[in-house]
């Protein structure tokens, strides 16, 4: 148990160390991809990141449902603004060798997100009206 412990700290150490990355950086790793996440080891989202910031978010839970929104940079933090919601909601990116990883910053204990899935695909947006 000691031995999980201390790995975990070295993980955590090593994790706050590395530089988040930088709007010219974020932009040049997600333009014209769309990236699955997941969160607590359980596929979370999908995003689809368009020309002139512009992103399509929406949640894994089956409901099919998009929402448009777009990204800027404000005070190193990459932050989101979607059409149901505009307050804006603020991310750190950090790249590693398996992707993308996400800690939400406008919350104190933010969730944290990994890449999952990386694709040059559109998203399949269903939506509540969808059919006759």
């Amino acid at each position: 148990m000691k031995y999980v412990s201390i790995v975990l700290a070295l993980f955590s150490s090593a994790a706050a160390a590395q530089d988040a990355m930088t709007a010219a950086e974020f932009e040049a790793y997600v333009s014209g991809k769309t990236l699955f996440y997941e969160a607590d080891g359980r596929r979370y989202g999908v995003e689809e990141y368009l020309s002139d910031r512009r992103v399509r978010w929406a949640f894994l839970d089956g409901s099919g449902q998009c929402k448009d929104g777009y990204w800027y940079e404000e005070a190193g933090q990459i932050c989101f603004v979607y059409e149901d919601n505009p307050g804006p909601q603020c991310w750190s990116f950090y790249e590693s060798g398996r992707g993308l990883s996400a800690k939400f910053e406008s919350e104190p204990d933010g969730r944290l997100l990994y890449e999952i899935e990386n694709t040059n695909e559109e998203m399949l947006c269903l939506g509540p009206d969808v059919g006759v």
